[in-house]
């Protein structure tokens, strides 16, 4: 009996300290899993997780949508003939001829004319004309173009001329019928322009009173002296201002 009453009460200390250890356990247990689901974040890591994603939005930048340019058209749907001075021995003209006056045209010449006839520049020296009225010119010079050509450069080697030009068809009995005609233009001249700006000249009696006032003085000392009293004007410069003169 001492033996069963020993083992029994063994098995009884047993199962409370189990019973103990378990419970213990389960507080443990449950006491961890508020703290997590109370945890707060760190300040660093939500700063680290914002910085992370601002530089993920930087990193991919939008896509911007392109503006739209509009289209310069080739043509207007305007009879026009433009005539512009290049240089001295050149112009240049451009064109546009449209349909509605290819169909006046064969209207009035016939059904095939446009096709049967042959595009023409007609350039016109109208140097000293004062009304030109297309039979008046001092001369004239044809150019051949072809049906496509809707510029041309035109080379006259007359500077300092006044010219006009006409656009037209030759028909095959050899007549020219002028389509359009050009505004007047002037080319320029090759030679240096005789024409003196009076604004940038000054006074021959001011300049030998600033030679005197400046006794020993070098001519760049002058010449700076009068600019600033604004009797020459700036960026003008002469190798004899300043020079002593013999009277």
């Amino acid at each position: 009996m001492s033996i069963l009453a020993w083992v029994l009460g063994s098995a009884a200390v047993l199962l409370l300290l189990a019973v103990f250890l378990w419970r213990a356990g389960e507080r443990r247990r449950l006491a961890g899993k508020a703290y997590n689901e109370t945890k707060i974040p760190a300040p660093a890591e939500e700063l680290a997780e914002e910085i992370a994603g601002d530089l993920l939005t930087l990193s991919v930048p939008k896509p911007k949508s392109k503006p739209q340019i509009p289209e310069i058209p080739r043509y207007y749907g305007v009879d026009r003939l433009v005539l512009m001075v290049r240089d001295p021995n050149w112009l240049f003209a451009y064109w546009e001829i449209t349909a509605a006056r290819q169909e006046e045209f064969n209207r009035q010449y016939g059904p095939e004319a446009w096709r049967q006839s042959r595009p023409v520049l007609r350039v016109y020296d109208v140097t000293g004309v004062v009304d030109f009225s297309g039979s008046n010119a001092n001369k004239y010079m044809d150019f051949h173009i072809s049906n496509y050509d809707d510029n041309w450069h035109v080379e006259v080697a007359q500077p300092n001329s006044t010219f006009c030009i006409d656009l037209g068809r030759v028909l095959p009995d050899g007549r020219f019928v002028a389509l359009l005609r050009s505004n007047i233009v002037h080319t320029p001249s090759l030679d240096v322009s005789n024409l003196v700006d009076e604004e940038w000249m000054w006074i021959e009696g001011i300049y030998r009173t600033i030679t005197r006032l400046h006794p020993g003085s070098s001519p760049t000392t002058v010449e700076e002296a009068t600019r600033r009293k604004g009797l020459v004007p700036l960026g003008v410069s002469s190798t004899e201002f300043g020079a002593e003169r013999n009277e």
